[in-house]
């Protein structure tokens, strides 16, 4: 099985949960606010406020929990280096000690933690991403940039910079599994072999996924222009959003978190 297969960072998941249905706008507000508690949140009160509504999303979106494992797939190496580093640099109570490396109590706690912010981060944005299409990311995006358009901020480029760019994540991943095929093919891998094989495997395989980035974002430029694409000069949009009463309520529960997590941790304690 190719190293790249089953990774769902940055797809859209098709769905008509309630989660499916928010306006994009109310999404996009919602996700940096609960991405702000789960920082924030300091003891098993914050802790669970964060924890909760993510969990009740991710059921109401009703997408399968092996999609979003397979798209931790390599954050969870990260998150694994992270936890470990904390462990053995965070002065404390010594659990275990071995030459230079000593695991400690506090180290423990603060690695424990730091993956549980980081692994609801994670998740929230991608339910985001995968209960959105980036035509309504992008639209939603623009329409919460557009009053920073009177003090100079090219709002409709910054969102499409940045739909193309998620888009992009599983063309590149699409196109790093057919060149890994190609070495396989070829002798070459970087799942078999010792640690230094796989590393040089892994380099040559980025000389050849810059080019194909290279090149299609090329083409993409050149099929914009093709289309008389102008940014946002005189565009009219066939999607028009509108606020219900679900977003607002999402939005409310969303500070109501914030405000709850805020509370736990300067007040209470």
């Amino acid at each position: 099985m190719s190293l790249f297969s089953n990774i769902t960072i940055g797809q859209y998941y098709p769905g008509n949960s309630l989660v499916h249905r928010l306006d994009p706008r109310a999404k996009l507000l919602t996700v940096p606010i609960i991405a702000a508690a789960a920082l924030l949140s300091n003891g098993m009160v914050g802790y669970l406020t964060v924890a909760i509504p993510v969990i009740i999303a991710l059921l109401i979106a009703q997408i399968p929990l092996g999609a979003f494992l397979r798209g931790m797939k390599f954050l969870w190496i990260i998150l694994t280096i992270s936890f470990v580093l904390h462990a053995i640099s965070h002065p404390g109570e010594i659990i275990w000690e071995w030459s230079l490396f000593t695991v400690t109590r506090e180290g423990l706690i603060n690695g424990l933690r730091l993956i549980y912010r980081l692994t609801l981060l994670i998740v929230t944005g991608m339910l985001l991403t995968m209960t959105t299409t980036p035509v309504n990311l992008t639209g939603g995006l623009e329409r919460l940039l557009t009053p920073f358009k009177k003090v100079g901020i090219p709002a409709h480029e910054l969102a499409m910079m940045m739909t193309i760019a998620l888009r992009f994540v599983p063309t590149l991943l699409e196109e790093a599994e057919a060149i890994t095929r190609a070495q396989q093919a070829r002798g070459g891998s970087i799942t078999t072999g010792s640690f230094s094989s796989r590393v040089r495997a892994s380099v040559a395989l980025l000389v050849p996924m810059l080019a194909g980035s290279l090149r299609r974002a090329e083409e993409l430029a050149t099929a914009m222009e093709a289309r008389c694409y102008r940014g946002d000069v005189k565009r009219t949009s066939l999607k028009q959003f509108t606020y219900t009463s679900r977003d607002y309520t999402v939005f409310i529960l969303a500070i109501s978190t914030l405000i709850i997590v805020g509370v736990d941790r300067w007040i209470l304690f």
